[in-house]
């Protein structure tokens, strides 16, 4: 099992920036595919972004695409998201995750996930 910690959360104005941070922590960080996931109020838990475990595959959803941008570190067993021109429909709490050892980067089966960190857009 994978331990991760997400922080860099917070209050931003609208256009302004995020970068997310989540570290992880137990098995073998280097292997899975990372992902960061969403949750607003009152709505059920989105996709945001993945990426492979050499970081070569990045794989977006459509309305953080352009915007947002995975990346990670696997020496220092960390996954980053840059959030830039945020807007109040990207306000939810915002969660990373890790896939199946050996999983696709296609179906990566997402089982660990981190507590969230809360980040609110203001208009």
């Amino acid at each position: 099992q994978v331990q991760l910690q997400e922080s860099g959360g917070g209050l931003v104005q609208a256009g302004g920036s995020l970068t997310l941070s989540c570290a992880a922590s137990g098995r073998t960080f280097s292997d899975p595919v990372m992902g960061w996931f969403r949750q607003a109020p009152g709505k059920e838990r989105e996709f945001v972004a993945k990426i492979s475990a050499r970081g070569s595959l990045k794989s977006y959803a459509d309305s953080v695409k352009g915007r947002f941008t995975i990346s990670r570190d696997n020496a220092k067993k960390s996954v980053y998201l840059q959030m830039d021109s945020l807007n109040v429909e990207d306000t939810a709490v915002y969660y990373c995750a890790v896939g199946r050892p050996t999983a696709s980067f296609s179906t990566p089966g997402f089982q660990d996930w981190g507590p969230g960190t809360q980040v609110t857009v203001s208009s």
